[in-house]
């Protein structure tokens, strides 16, 4: 036999009669925060005024003042809670539509007060849009108890209708609310996982091209470490050996980065065969952005190889690289300027541009070119920033560090 059934709606039962509130919807206030201010005083005065109201249709009725007082109390007090606890008070108006139906008039077709009837239906229409279905049957099923046995046979028909369409609706709100925000869940998680991918991609191809430059200082090791021996007189053995040692070791290391770009190199990109640029090529790819048609001006200095690093200068050329694609295709027609200010012990890299003249020209992949350069600085040590100029521009600078002794040696 499958219990399941069973246990869900007995679950259901212990929830919808003494289990935790469902949570509360979105205020209005939220909404319009414009009406902050004003929601509690307005709430206030409408809870005062239907307190009232109930209060003189009790006393017309003929009821003590103590009695009406009472009734008209269980009537406000399920709308006083609704907004924050919308079981809480679908059970208060329960307990109130089965107390407050002795007071009526043999002549009314009605037991309830018109404030009680209608703040039972907004109380309802609240919670049946509100809990999951277990509870929701409970709820509807015990909301039927009052009119089923207090309610005018004459009444009840149109009134269990109600009801039906009540439920029908809350719980098409509540699907089209959960699966709008598991929708919003999925695409945040959806940006989440770009972004780390955007990451992860562009940190395997600093690698990949950090590896020809650290691979080209290891192969001068190895060359340096096996000729030193005949270019130096008088060599002992011992040394001899050493630099053998060290010829093997530079050229295992080799191997080991061969095998590491490998592993990061995808199935899909093939060798990089060509020289990766350095400063000395920023003016032909500042020329080659003039010619087409990108208003950007060079201000640099000489280019010291000896003093700036090779993994510095390829990190400084691909941040201005990016900086002028991002310009071309989101400020165009916008003057653009690069600075570069070799320093004694970093380099400062500056790429800004004017107030856009039109509108962008492309949709690009919105935060992976900031990633990359963002990546780069960090990867050597250095700061990075990019944001809005006061007059309307964009600016993205870099500074990356380096010693200046070993960049001199």
């Amino acid at each position: 036999m499958n219990w399941r059934p069973i246990t869900l709606a007995l679950g259901g039962l212990g929830q919808t009669l003494w289990g935790r509130d469902a949570p509360p919807g979105r205020p209005l206030v939220a909404r319009w925060p414009t009406l902050a201010p004003y929601a509690a005083p307005v709430g206030l005065l409408a809870a005062l005024g239907l307190f009232l109201i109930t209060l003189t249709v009790e006393t017309e009725w003929g009821l003590p003042t103590p009695i009406a007082v009472l009734f008209a109390a269980m009537t406000v007090a399920p709308l006083l809670a609704l907004p924050r606890r919308p079981l809480l008070a679908w059970r208060l108006m329960v307990l109130a539509l089965l107390i407050c139906t002795f007071n009526a008039p043999d002549d009314q077709s009605w037991p309830w007060t018109p404030p009680l009837a209608l703040g039972s239906i907004a109380v309802l229409a609240v919670v049946v849009a509100r809990v999951d279905r277990p509870v929701l049957a409970w709820v509807v099923l015990i909301s039927t108890v009052p009119v089923l046995t207090m309610v005018h046979p004459d009444n009840r028909v149109p009134v269990l209708l109600l009801l039906g369409a009540l439920a029908i609706v809350g719980d098409l709100i509540r699907r089209n609310r959960l699966s709008r925000r598991e929708l919003a869940a999925q695409t945040e998680r959806n940006e989440r996982e770009q972004e780390r991918r955007a990451v992860l991609e562009e940190r395997t191809r600093i690698a990949r091209e950090l590896h020809d430059v650290v691979a080209h200082h290891m192969s001068l090791i190895a060359v340096q470490a096996e000729t030193a021996p005949y270019r130096l007189s008088d060599v002992p053995a011992p040394t001899a050996a050493e630099f053998v040692a060290i010829a093997a070791s530079a050229r295992d290391a080799l191997t080991d980065m061969r095998r590491l770009l490998g592993v990061l190199r995808s199935e899909t990109t093939g060798p990089e065969t060509a020289p990766q640029p350095d400063l000395t090529d920023l003016g032909a790819m500042v020329d080659a952005a003039r010619r087409a048609g990108l208003p950007v001006t060079l201000d640099a200095g000489p280019a010291d190889e000896g003093r700036v690093p090779a993994p510095v200068g390829l990190a400084a050329y691909r941040i201005v690289q990016e900086g002028l694609a991002n310009a071309a295709r989101h400020a165009a027609g916008a003057a653009v300027r690069v600075t570069v200010r070799v320093g004694r012990s970093a380099l400062e890299v500056r790429v800004e541009n004017s107030p856009a003249d039109a509108r962008p020209t492309a949709e690009g992949d919105p935060g992976h070119g900031l990633t990359g350069m963002r990546e780069r600085a960090t990867s050597l040590g250095g700061t990075f920033t990019a944001g809005p100029l006061p007059d309307g521009g964009y600016a993205v600078a870099a500074e990356l560090p380096y010693d200046a002794e070993d960049g001199d040696r």
